[in-house]
């Protein structure tokens, strides 16, 4: 199993609010949190920083690592890199100008649209699909979340991945370039901060999968910044707009579900958003049933980027407010200098699958392992109701074999019948096995 200490992760859980309440643990993807003694836990080795646990937690238990807006002091150019996201969070807003130049009112020496970036990932996406290096149909790799789900659960996708940086990453890149050419500051001089819509996007900055390092020194998430953002924004007089936005319909339009892929120009394409959904169409690639189709594009938030958990507005209407937005814009401001991709667009080094599930190192002890955890799951319910405080019947036979977990955290378990109420006796050959383990813990 991958060491623990390698996986960084942006969300987080207060254990004072959490109720216990298994809300996250039967919407998690990937089956990374477990209840125990009354409180959720997070299995790092699974966790994607999909956000979903934060979104659907009822006592908001679960939350996004933040940083102080303080932290752009450290540096003596500070550049801000807005997500596409960020416009559809203000009504009736009719130039993006208005929004970037808050921004450089905030404090900030300059902005990067990330919808510039998304539009050059466009462009090579269409060089890309017009060769057979990849197999199809291709998987957008822009949604950090989806990327992490693949090679946790789904590794024999890992070769359909596209193997291109995420816009946010090709914008820091560009205006950090930017910066060293038209400026006298160092490298170290310059600080480079994402605006996200999503927990996903802290993750991939600090601690990249398919990069050494990210072009990003740090990030701040949309609702933490909305509210001095909007108060600027309220203060700006037409005739101090300056003119800083450099895209188009396309770049904008990755915003939300779609967006990419109608950017792709092809109609042999597929876009899903939802955690859920997205796990469906990654099944159904895996029995090999969509290989009619050239391009699909994953969002893990509902509506994709305008859905993500640290946005302020309805998705929806966010949605609506974009394509409002985009109707005047041009189709596309930016295009590659040459037919072939830069070599800076790629990831630095390959996309590998994490064996979290495996269940021992030795082939033999995790051969028995899976045969003592079928004969477990043989035997409960299959109810999958969550109250032990796993996920699923089946994650509970795991957690047994493990170690961590007793088969009496079934509630149709028990020893012995005290209570008058009808109860499945533990069986035999666990009873024993249960026992001990009991021991262990006294």
């Amino acid at each position: 199993m991958a060491d623990k200490n390698t996986f960084f992760h942006s969300v987080r859980l207060d254990e004072e609010k959490c109720k216990g309440c298994t809300n996250c643990i039967k919407h998690c993807p990937t089956g990374a949190i477990r209840v125990r003694r009354g409180k959720a836990y997070i299995i790092k080795e699974r966790c994607i920083d999909c956000g979903e646990c934060i979104r659907i937690c009822p006592s908001h238990a679960k939350y996004a690592e933040k940083y102080p807006f303080d932290e752009i002091n450290r540096y003596k150019y500070k550049i801000a890199l807005p997500a596409p996201t960020l416009y559809g969070q203000f009504n009736n807003l009719t130039d993006t100008d208005i929004v970037l130049t808050a921004l450089k009112r905030m404090g900030f020496d300059d902005v990067c649209e990330v919808s510039q970036a998304a539009e050059f990932i466009s462009e090579a996406t269409r060089i890309m699909l017009k060769g057979d290096r990849i197999p199809r149909p291709v998987i957008s790799s822009a949604c950090p979340a989806v990327v992490r789900l693949i090679r946790v659960r789904f590794p024999n996708l890992i070769g359909h991945v596209l193997d291109l940086n995420a816009p946010m990453e090709e914008a820091a890149r560009i205006a950090r370039e930017k910066a060293l050419r038209e400026t006298d500051y160092k490298n170290d001089d310059i600080g480079v901060f994402f605006i996200t819509p999503c927990t996903a996007k802290i993750t991939a900055i600090k601690s990249p999968i398919c990069n050494i390092k990210s072009y990003v020194n740090g990030v701040f998430s949309i609702k933490d910044i909305y509210p001095v953002l909007l108060g600027n924004m309220e203060k700006l007089d037409a005739e101090e707009t300056e003119e800083l936005s450099k895209s188009g319909i396309i770049g904008v339009g990755w915003a939300s579900s779609g967006g990419e892929a109608s950017g792709v120009f092809t109609d042999r394409y597929l876009a899903a958003d939802g955690i859920e959904n997205v796990i469906k169409i990654l099944e159904e690639l895996e029995d090999e049933k969509l290989n009619d189709l050239d391009f699909i594009e994953l969002n893990a938030c509902p509506g994709g980027c305008v859905g993500g958990p640290l946005t302020v507005e309805n998705p929806y209407v966010a949605k609506a407010r974009l394509t409002r937005l985009r109707k005047y814009m041009p189709i596309s401001c930016n295009h590659l200098p040459t037919k072939n991709i830069p070599k800076p667009l790629y990831w630095q080094k390959p996309l590998e699958p994490v064996s979290v599930m495996k269940l021992a190192d030795n082939v033999r002890e995790a051969m028995a392992k899976m045969k003592e955890l079928n004969e477990i799951d043989a035997i409960l319910p299959g109810l999958d109701c969550g109250t032990c405080g796993a996920p699923s019947c089946r994650d509970l036979a795991e957690d047994i074999v493990r170690g961590k977990a007793s088969i009496n955290d079934c509630v149709f378990f028990t020893s012995e019948n005290t209570d008058g109420r009808d109860y499945i006796p533990i069986p035999a050959p666990f009873r024993k096995a249960d026992d001990d383990k009991k021991d262990k813990k006294e």
